[in-house]
Order: C-alpha cells, then structure tokens, then sequence
C-alpha cells in the first residue's frame, strides 16, 4: 500500500511535493518497520519522471481514543501545520490498491475544483452489508447525494476541508474516533455545501469479515454517529426531496472479486433469539404493526425468509425516531438493533443469491427508492 501511494504521487503528481504519512495506533506486529522499509525499487518502470522534490515519509503515533478516527485527525493535523493543497486517506489493510487510485483520489480536488472525492468501488455483492442496507440509502435519502459508499474509507480532500473537520472539537472524544469518522467526513461535506464527488477504484480487496460474525460494536457506533448527525443537520436535510446523482471520475469496468461465506442460518438464528430478548426494547420503538410483523416471521425455510426494502425502511426510520426522542436508552436501543439487521442481511442474500452484480445493484436502488419514499413519515414523527 505504501508502495502504491509513493509511485502514484511521484507518476502522477512529479511537479509537487508529497508526504506519505503512517498516523499508527502503537501497533506491534510490525506495521512501522514495513512502512519505514517500503519503496518503491524501480520508477522507471513505471514510466514516471524526474521529481521536483524528494517524497518524504513521516511516521507518526496518534493520541485519543484507539480508533480510526483519532488517526485521520493526526493527518488532518499535519495537513494544516504543511497547508497542502490536497489530502488522500486510504485503509491500511488494502490488497488492491494500485498508483492509480493516487490519480483518481487528488485530481478532481487538485484539477477539477471539487472538495470532497468518495470512492466508488466493486465489491462482492455480500460484502459491505451496513453500507448496503443502512448507511447508502439513509444518507442518500437524507441529503439527496448518491454517494455510493460513504463509509468507503479512502478519500480525497482539499487542504481546506481538512481544516474545517479541526474546528469541531466534540467529535474526538465521542464515537466518530472509533468507527465513525467515515460517515462523519462525508456528512459534514455534503450538508456544508462542499462540492463532492466520486471516483471508481475498481475493487475493493482487503480482510473481508462474514455478514453474521461480530459487527454488532461497529454497527452500534456507525448508525449511532448516523443517527447525531441526523439531529444535528435536521434543517439541512428536511426540506430535500428525493436524490440526485454525483460526478464521476474514472473509467468503469468489470473485476473479479474474492468470494465472502455467508451462513443465513445463523443469521435468522441470531434474529429468533432477539425477538425473544429484545421484545420490551423493539415495542418501545415501534407500532405494533411491526411487531407483529416480526413475530410472523418464520426461521424455516430459510430460504423462504423475507424482510422487505419497504418494512426494513420503516425500521431504520422507527429507530432514529427513537433515538432522536429517547424514547428508550439509547445505547440498549442501538444494540437492539443487530437482530433486524441480521434479518434484513439474510432476506437480502436470499434474494440476491442467484443474481449478478447489476441486478443486485437493482436491488439496492429500490432499497433506496424505498427509504426516500418514507422519508415524509420520517419529518412528520421527527418531533
């Protein structure tokens, strides 16, 4: 990765100064000694000029809450003490990351006057599920942007913006430094009016984890730094109707992708014990309709199992009520939350099981279309 991102800056941008930063959380299984090492043998080879300047690495340890979060302020930091022009954050964990992805992250911030650059990638169709079934269509139908991955992590932004995330001290100390710094950078672009938009990467290969396997902590925290901003940009998203696409840089093609295992039976599992458990929590939140509706689902056959787009946007838009409202913990209330998704993950594989990657794109587009179209319950129950 750190290969990639010194050949992109010296092939691509040979005229300006670059920094590689490492912002590490104290690791010990090597990861500074790999990035100290990492070079790239051979420029020529890939075709880049003479540099102007030498491309410098700093290594640098962050402070704060051990999360992701606390990382990229570290970066933002050295973004402003530098006053770079343009900024690139990308995971540390990446298999697939090419020189490339440099290009398409900067040049629209640097050439084309954008602030804010989402990435766009091909990921196997059970993989990025919060992403697919909460994160896109929420925030799409919110502030009416079709940013496709919102909590990609890996960005492009002006040295400016960079700036503007410093000025809100609150966020460093609360969950958005765990998991949520992702969703965060790219609501606080779009509802203060910086010009985003998207880049296409190809695909995203890094360590994949199971739909079912334990991502109840970073669910919790994402929907829950979802669901703040919710109510701290209500007036910027309450008069938006319907969505509208984002510029797109790069050229689209088809990848292969690594296969991800599901097993929907532990899913629907997980869901039936939660139903038993969390009954007092769930009625709390929402009408008795659903209730009911919960409790006629059946765990056999699981290939049978259905969770509609439609019910499932009533859920989401239930629960940020609740939140919004304390109509019950909210802490308890998030974690209540892990069953649905496990149940409405599920009823998705079943669907998507059989399809390629454009029909399950049309799928995810009326899960969308879904939650826009139930946004009027979400402003008439906000208060």
């Amino acid at each position: 990765m750190v290969r990639a991102a010194q050949a992109g800056m010296a092939k691509y941008f040979p005229d300006m100064r670059s920094v590689v930063v490492n912002s590490d959380g104290g690791s010990t299984d090597g990861t500074v000694e790999a990035f100290e090492e990492a070079m790239v043998e051979d420029f020529n080879s890939l075709f880049i000029p003479h540099r102007v300047s030498p491309l410098l690495k700093i290594y640098t340890p962050y402070h704060g809450i051990p999360g992701k979060g606390s990382a990229f302020r570290t970066i933002f930091e050295i973004a402003k003490e530098l006053g770079v022009k343009a900024c690139a954050v990308v995971d540390s964990d990446l298999r697939s990351i090419t020189p490339e992805w440099i290009d398409l992250l900067l040049s629209p911030v640097l050439k084309e006057g954008y602030d804010f650059t989402a990435p766009y990638y091909l990921r196997h169709k059970f993989d990025g599920t919060i992403t697919n079934s909460i994160v896109y269509p929420l925030t799409r139908a919110l502030y009416g942007k079709r940013i496709r991955q919102p909590i990609g992590g890996d960005f492009g932004f002006t040295g400016e913006l960079a700036k503007f995330y410093l000025e809100d001290e609150s966020v460093w100390d609360s969950d958005i430094a765990r998991f949520g710094i992702d969703i965060w950078m790219t609501t606080t672009a779009i509802a203060n009016n910086f010009k985003v938009c998207q880049s296409f990467l190809g695909a995203k290969i890094h360590a994949p984890k199971e739909p079912s396997s334990d991502l109840s902590d970073m669910l919790r925290q994402v929907v829950g730094v979802l669901f703040d901003l919710m109510g701290k940009h209500e007036e910027k998203w309450v008069d938006i109707e319907g969505s509208e696409p984002t510029a797109m840089f790069g050229f689209r093609y088809d990848v292969g992708l690594e296969p991800i295992h599901v097993n929907i039976e532990r899913m629907i599992e997980t869901f039936i014990i939660g139903r038993e458990e969390l009954g007092s929590i769930w009625e709390a939140a929402l009408p008795e309709s659903l209730i009911w509706f919960l409790h006629s689902l059946k765990p056999s056959p699981w290939q049978d199992f259905r969770l509609s787009s439609e019910i499932w946007a009533e859920i989401i838009y239930y629960f940020a009520i609740a939140y919004h409202r304390t109509l019950v913990n909210k802490t308890h209330l998030l974690k209540s939350l892990t069953p649905l998704y496990l149940a409405r993950t599920a009823s998705f594989i079943n669907e998507a099981l059989q399809c390629n990657a454009t029909e399950v794109e049309k799928i995810l587009e009326e899960t969308c279309l879904r939650f826009e179209e139930k946004k009027a319950y979400l402003i008439e129950n906000w208060e």
